[in-house]
């Protein structure tokens, strides 16, 4: 069941090798395994993504496909969830992090004049490099483990209702 689902929402492997992201990675994309739905790739991507998606690097989706590749996880599932950060959602990312970094350290916080932009990020990163990469860390680590769990939960209760599901329409119909 879960896998029917998310066969629906990931492009064929046969799709991806004809796009840019194809010619970039190249012979990446011949390791059948990247692209499996199982538990254990499927769970592996979800948290690959999560925890390069809170990280305060720019170009996230690299090491993203590379972690994925070198653990053989689900390769487009991996480089989909690093998209929760986008231009959008970084500024409050990073500015969480930031929060989250000088409370555990202790350190008095540099809150913005006109809000978490880019550009404080860029102006304020020599002071606050440390309490921003301890944050960032903390959160990707808890995040990634977090939707590892949750993933292989959701997809054992899947296949547990899928199973009920079957056995009684065994009992219904049991001359099929």
């Amino acid at each position: 069941m879960p896998r029917k689902m998310m066969r629906k929402l990931i492009p064929h492997p046969t799709q991806l090798k004809g796009s840019w992201m194809g010619r970039v990675m190249g012979d990446l994309f011949k390791d059948p395994y990247l692209f499996h739905l199982n538990r254990r790739s499927v769970s592996l991507g979800v948290m690959i993504g999560l925890f390069w998606a809170f990280t305060p690097i720019p170009t996230q989706m690299i090491p993203a496909a590379l972690t994925a590749w070198v653990i053989r996880a689900n390769l487009p599932i991996a480089v989909a969830l690093v998209w929760i950060s986008n231009p959008i959602t970084m500024p409050p990312i990073l500015f969480g992090c930031y929060l989250l970094g000088a409370w555990v350290l202790d350190v008095p916080v540099m809150p913005p004049a006109e809000g978490a932009s880019i550009e404080w990020f860029k102006g304020q990163l020599m002071t606050i490099w440390q309490p921003l990469l301890l944050g960032s860390l903390l959160i990707s680590v808890v995040s990634a483990v977090s939707g590892y769990v949750a993933m292989r939960l959701w997809w054992i209760a899947q296949v547990k209702a899928s199973w009920k599901l079957r056995q009684l329409r065994r009992v219904r119909h049991p001359e099929e």
